[in-house]
């Protein structure tokens, strides 16, 4: 790999992981321990295929490197006008237009940050006039749980596209980057941020869809799956619903039995098919069964949205035991006041 490693071919990652190869031990230690854990994982990955690497390559990654801190400093100082300047003088025109466009992107995060804080109803009605492409790359930098409340403020159609666009996000065109730049500035005064490019994947659509109702997450993987069966499966193995749970062993449903409160498993069986209900029952003490089972049997009609609620706090145990790898998923991994 070494030897066809190019600095133009070189991904963010990669020359993060040439930047950090570069430094002390030490200081490239402590910078680790500012990246989330997923991050500390594919760089490290870079970092062990990164052999042999020119000595003009890892400069010229040092070099943007220092241009980029160098050009935040003199913007910090003197604004965008002085920081080109300066680093016109330093680097030429060519590589200081590079270098600023870089920095006015890193330096406009501040808008995503705002729009997290918005109303979800709001920012639907504003990016519904946008082009589903602008809206799944904005949507593609909130929390799971804001993108969800929006899509559900939109129609089947828009939902489905850009959740079809969130899935299969790649580079960006300068063009769209523009757009989107434009869109942002007049949602929440501010702009793009650096990873546009970078986040989306079925994987976020994955995580919205969790976030989402079990019966709105099944409607819109329905909808995916008449347009792209391929992408729709891709989803579906990234999920994990709440009747999913038949695909956890007997240890595995055992363990969870004892993190989660049987206020919400009576709630979340209320309309479970009688598969999952005897799964259930049958990986339980008779005294406990008996107990669920008559709470079911003297239930009243509840909300159709709490017992919704049940299932996704029971749904985010199961995924919390199975990242702590205590249990293991062998398969795939909000409605109104309907009374059920």
């Amino acid at each position: 790999m070494a030897a066809q490693v190019t600095y133009e071919k070189l991904t963010g990652r990669q020359k993060v992981g040439l930047l950090l190869m570069s430094l002390d031990v030490d200081v490239a230690a402590r910078i680790f321990q500012e990246f989330d854990a997923n991050d500390v994982e594919q760089i490290a990955i870079e970092i062990a295929n990164l052999r042999g690497v020119s000595g003009e390559v890892v400069d010229r990654v040092v070099e943007e490197f220092y241009g980029m801190m160098s050009g935040q400093e003199y913007l910090l100082e003197g604004g965008m006008d002085y920081a080109m300047q300066v680093l016109e003088k330093t680097f030429g025109i060519d590589k200081a237009r590079e270098v600023m466009e870089r920095i006015k992107v890193l330096t406009t995060v501040r808008g995503f940050d705002i729009l997290k804080e918005a109303d979800s109803q709001q920012l639907a009605n504003f990016l519904a006039k946008e082009h589903p492409q602008v809206i799944a790359l904005i949507l593609s930098h909130l929390t799971p749980e804001q993108t969800a409340e929006v899509l559900e403020e939109f129609d089947e159609d828009l939902r489905t596209d850009c959740l079809m666009r969130i899935a299969t996000l790649g580079k960006v065109s300068p063009q769209l980057v523009n757009e989107i730049e434009s869109v942002v500035d007049r949602i929440a005064e501010a702009t793009i941020s650096q990873n546009l490019a970078m986040t989306g994947g079925a994987q976020l659509v994955a995580n919205v869809l969790n976030k989402s109702s079990n019966a709105q997450a099944k409607l819109l993987l329905e909808s995916i799956e008449t347009k792209n069966r391929q992408l729709a499966d891709e989803i579906k193995n990234l999920m994990f619903l709440f009747e999913d749970i038949v695909l956890i062993d007997d240890k595995g449903i055992q363990r969870l039995m004892r993190d989660i409160s049987k206020q919400d498993l009576a709630m979340a069986l209320k309309v479970a098919d009688d598969k999952l209900k005897q799964k259930i029952f049958k990986n339980m003490s008779e005294r406990a069964a008996a107990v669920i089972r008559e709470e079911l049997e003297f239930m009243g009609p509840v909300k159709l949205k709490d017992v919704e609620l049940a299932q996704m706090r029971i749904v985010e145990v199961v995924k919390r035991l199975e990242e702590q790898e205590e249990i293991t998923i062998s398969g795939r991994g909000g409605s109104e006041d309907v009374f059920v």
